[in-house]
């Protein structure tokens, strides 16, 4: 079970993170990614990161704006998003997926889905 949080309203130009807790399964095993959806949009690819938590990809409009990290201790992994723009306005979901080689996939590639939390960033 994989339950996301920490979205919520952030002005242009802000920063906010978001984490997903997982339960019920070895952590390790898994890699994990963040998607995003906006309205009237498909489901993209935001970011991954591998199992032990050494490699990390993302998406370009999120390189050098989001960092994807996680704790194995914690079962967590995380996305912190630093100058949000109104294009970042979407649902933010976290993925695991347990066969994955690399630390990038499409949606239909990870197997296991969290709920979603709404970001919105206001001009």
């Amino acid at each position: 079970q994989l339950q996301a949080s920490g979205g919520g309203t952030v002005q242009v130009g802000g920063s906010l993170g978001v984490y997903c807790a997982a339960s019920g399964r070895t952590f390790t095993n898994y890699v994990m990614g963040w998607f995003r959806q906006a309205p009237g949009k498909e489901r993209e690819f935001v970011a991954g990161v591998s199992r032990g938590g050494g490699s990390t990809d993302y998406a370009d409009f999120a390189k050098g704006r989001f960092i994807i990290s996680r704790d194995n201790a914690k079962n967590t992994v995380y996305l912190q998003m630093h100058g949000l723009r109104p294009e970042d306005t979407a649902v933010y979901y976290c993925a695991a997926d347990r066969r994955l080689r690399g630390t990038r996939g499409s949606s239909s590639e990870f197997e296991y889905w969290g709920q979603g939390t709404l970001v919105t960033v206001s001009s």
